[in-house]
């Protein structure tokens, strides 16, 4: 590979992390939403929802982390 798409890579590379902090921050708002929700909500469907989002994020996370993996493999 040469060293136009490697830096061009790179640069994707540093996007998706900075995409994967602001997922990250936001899971963990989230999680802390569902932490302190209070005793008669954590049956409902809010909670529900909001422990759905959690899970997706920390797959978008995962996803985002095997994206980097791959180019970071390409790359080399």
């Amino acid at each position: 590979m040469n060293k136009v798409r490697r830096e061009s890579l790179e640069k994707i590379s540093i996007t998706i992390e900075d995409l994967k902090s602001d997922i990250e921050a936001l899971r963990d708002e989230e999680q802390e939403y569902i932490d302190n929700m209070p005793e008669n909500l954590q049956s409902s469907e809010k909670h529900d929802m909001a422990e759905n989002a959690v899970s997706s994020m920390d797959s978008a996370i995962d996803s985002l982390d095997e994206a980097l993996s791959s180019i970071g493999e390409a790359a080399s």
